[in-house]
């Protein structure tokens, strides 16, 4: 199967272009591997990479989804593709969580599982292509490339309760930390793949309490930047759709960048669990450390890319564990 560029993307695609983290052909990490299906499937990246690159040309929010979806995956019961399972008469699944609400990008993953078992039948599983695809969207944003472990297996179960306990904007960082640690991730990470929200937009429906009721009897969040305050509250009126939507790094929403560090520091962070970032002492510290108070200043894309990593190993099934499904909405 011979794999082309979209011509509209063909300069992101260069492989020396933006390499934050060097080709490492058969690095292992855990019991997942850079590179693992170079002898099986030796066209699957690039496969899923032309996919997204087609999906985004014709649908510019698909990067910022394929982002979320790869998150809300892997932060419930681990990177094993239970978010993919569905059927409109099961209000089980886990794809059924309010949690999950808004949570799109599957049929970009099903064309690319498709794509797939055409041309490498029953070998790569869903729980790879999701991860895949994220760091494809990243990339694609002008965000770091970086390489991705595979080896990843689908898992067997879906339960709509697994995502209940999910991570909340409207949650205190101290129990944000908590349930990061929980995982296995550090306050960093927080802070890291909370940055993912430079890419994408939010609903007015996640702004109405910070608005207008962030007290008791009312009120607006202190910690909107006054300026900053009568634009949010004209692009979501007290009453009005909820389901108009802004951009979560205003000015920069179509770029993967740091703009939203520096969005969050001047009080434009614009859902609550951003802006309570920088209330807090280590993770407003960690802000900091990336707009130039320490020297030498650190690399926001490698950070990124490796927290991302990181976060793609969550209670991963592999080896005989879990299966590789047919159709990723559908256990086999």
């Amino acid at each position: 199967m011979a794999i082309l560029t979209p011509p509209c993307v063909l300069m992101l695609f260069v492989p020396s272009v933006m390499v934050l983290i060097s080709s490492l052909r058969g690095f292992s990490v855990g019991e997942l591997e850079v590179g693992f299906y170079s002898t099986s499937c030796p066209n699957a990246e690039e496969i899923v990479r032309w996919v997204v690159a087609e999906a985004a040309n014709s649908d510019s929010a698909i990067p910022a989804a394929l982002l979320r979806l790869h998150y809300h995956d892997c932060i419930v019961r681990g990177c094993d593709g239970s978010i993919l399972i569905r059927d409109p008469d099961d209000a089980s699944l886990e794809k059924k969580s309010s949690n999950h609400a808004g949570v799109r990008g599957f049929d970009v993953i099903e064309r690319a599982k498709a794509r797939l078992e055409a041309e490498c039948e029953g070998v790569v599983s869903c729980a790879d292509i999701v991860a895949l695809a994220a760091r494809d969207a990243v990339f694609l944003s002008r965000g770091p490339y970086y390489d991705v472990p595979t080896g990843r297996r689908d898992g067997r179960v879906s339960n709509v309760s697994d995502a209940s306990h999910m991570p909340d904007i409207r949650e205190s960082v101290a129990v944000l930390k908590a349930k990061f640690a929980k995982k296995g991730l550090s306050e960093k990470d927080l802070v890291l793949l909370s940055a993912a929200h430079t890419i994408g937009t939010t609903a007015c429906f996640f702004l109405q309490d910070r608005l207008y009721n962030f007290f008791e009897g009312g009120g607006s969040d202190p910690s909107i930047n006054p300026h900053f305050l009568p634009e949010l509250k004209l692009r979501c009126p007290a009453g009005g759709d909820i389901n108009v939507r802004l951009p979560l790094d205003p000015g920069s929403e179509t770029v993967f960048d740091m703009h939203i560090l520096r969005n969050i520091r001047s009080g434009l962070g614009v859902i609550e669990s951003d802006a309570k970032l920088y209330a807090d002492a280590s993770t407003r510290a960690i802000i900091d450390s990336y707009l130039g108070s320490l020297s030498p200043v650190p690399s926001f894309d490698r950070d990124f890319a490796e927290s991302m990593v990181r976060m793609g190993m969550l209670d991963v099934h592999t080896g005989s564990h879990g299966e590789i499904r047919r159709v990723c909405s559908r256990f086999n």
